[in-house]
């Protein structure tokens, strides 16, 4: 300091030091015990205000929920890590504890349910799924088929986990089911809770069949970026033609790009895309069609197949060109079930219906908070501590409802 001039006060300077712990954290009560000396009873020294009753606390079940169900660790891995680590927690207790937070969470996917019913815009997807008491169950129906003398059980065998990703006015609502149902079957389950007063939602999916519902109760989308990736895969073998297809499909894109970009409505997002898409769609269905009618392209070749996939489906791969807001693929969702994906090659199976029930609940929950910019882990924290208040009254504590219904600090 010169020692000359006047000090004036600035803005604090931050400085951050980065320490590291393990997922759960124990703190060690040594209490002090007393015995008399002539009738043998022991006096023991009560635990301080901040020891609580419980062994575990919620914050503690709810990291443990968000490292198996957001991070993806198996639970023997995150045994193995706390027990490195000096503070060991057998898989078993964990699994007792995680489930804890579901039971303080599943009224809360239940009234996300009925609201995600209501949606006006649904993605819907599929991935694999193993469950082991299912597995069970099929080795015995095939057994039992051989018993009869029938070469294979006519019994769905497959499993599968089902992503809904809903747009319900401004929130996104992600919903995940594991079991036995297809995409289309879970998405008509939904649909029951649809009020009859309600439009046709507009339901986005790939073509399979196994995404199929009620389809006289909704408007089906179909995506475009799958569409696209069938030449872009192909693009070697037939440059040329698939140039044709993908630059007209990169166009489309680049339009969408700039009407989120600007920000505009669904009326607007129409409009512009008529103008600008239009034409390019309208081109490029005229040459797909030219292919079939003048024998340029075997159809049932891998190109055949390609261009079959677009003529087929062309209505609802150009909802966005005759439907407010209709979307154009289905990223969103698949993005969705990376959630389980990234649980899948983890942990490889659920052990039965139950697990993968809770799993559905809190990847569902932690995947809402997430669209919603909300803290997961706190969010799971106060649901297990206002248990009662979650139960008399879900739709308070959703995850963008929540912190209005916390207490003052």
């Amino acid at each position: 300091m010169c020692g000359q001039g006047r000090l004036y006060a600035l803005p604090p300077g931050v400085e951050i030091r980065i320490d590291g712990n393990a997922l759960l954290s124990a703190i060690r009560y040594e209490v002090e015990k007393l015995r008399c000396s002539a009738c043998g009873e022991v006096f023991t020294a009560p635990l301080p205000e901040e020891a609580r009753e419980e062994k575990y606390s919620p914050r503690a079940r709810a990291v443990l929920a968000v490292g198996r169900y957001y991070l993806g660790l198996p639970l023997y891995r995150m045994e193995s890590y706390q027990t490195m680590l000096g503070v060991p927690v057998p898989d078993a207790t964990q699994w007792d504890q995680i489930e804890r937070v579901a039971d303080s969470g599943y009224v809360v996917f239940g009234h996300l349910e009925r609201l995600a019913a209501q949606g006006e815009l649904i993605y819907q997807d599929d991935t694999s799924v193993r469950i082991l008491s299912l597995i069970e169950e099929n080795h015995q129906a095939q057994a039992h088929a051989e018993a009869m003398g029938l070469a294979r059980s006519e019994d769905r065998t497959g499993m599968y986990t089902t992503a809904l990703v809903v747009k319900v006015g401004e929130r996104i609502i992600a919903l995940y089911y594991s079991g036995r149902a297809h995409a289309g079957e879970n998405l008509k389950t939904l649909l029951t809770q649809r009020a009859a007063n309600q439009e046709k939602p507009l339901v986005m999916s790939d073509a399979l069949t196994s995404n199929e519902a009620d389809e006289a109760m909704l408007i089906r989308c179909h995506c475009l970026a799958h569409g696209r990736r069938k030449f872009s895969e192909l693009e070697d073998v037939f440059p040329d033609e698939c140039t044709v297809v993908l630059e007209a499909l990169r166009q489309v894109f680049d339009h969408e790009d700039k009407a989120a970009q600007q920000q505009l409505s669904a009326q607007e997002r129409l409009a512009y895309h008529q103008v600008y898409s239009g034409p390019l769609m309208e081109g490029l269905k005229q040459w797909l069609a030219k292919q079939f009618d003048e024998r340029l392209v075997e159809p049932n070749s891998s190109l055949g197949k390609a261009i079959a996939y677009l003529v087929g489906h062309w209505d609802t791969l150009t909802r966005f060109l005759s439907v407010p807001g209709a979307p154009l693929d289905n990223n969103l969702v698949e993005r969705a079930l990376k959630l389980f994906i990234r649980q899948r090659k983890n942990s490889l199976f659920f052990a039965t219906e139950h697990s993968a029930y809770i799993a559905s609940v809190l990847t569902s929950l932690i995947a809402t908070c997430l669209h919603a910019g909300v803290n997961a882990l706190e969010y799971l924290v106060a649901l297990q501590e206002h248990r009662s208040e979650v139960f008399a009254a879900p739709e308070a504590w959703l995850p963008w409802t929540y912190q209005a219904n916390l207490a003052p600090p």
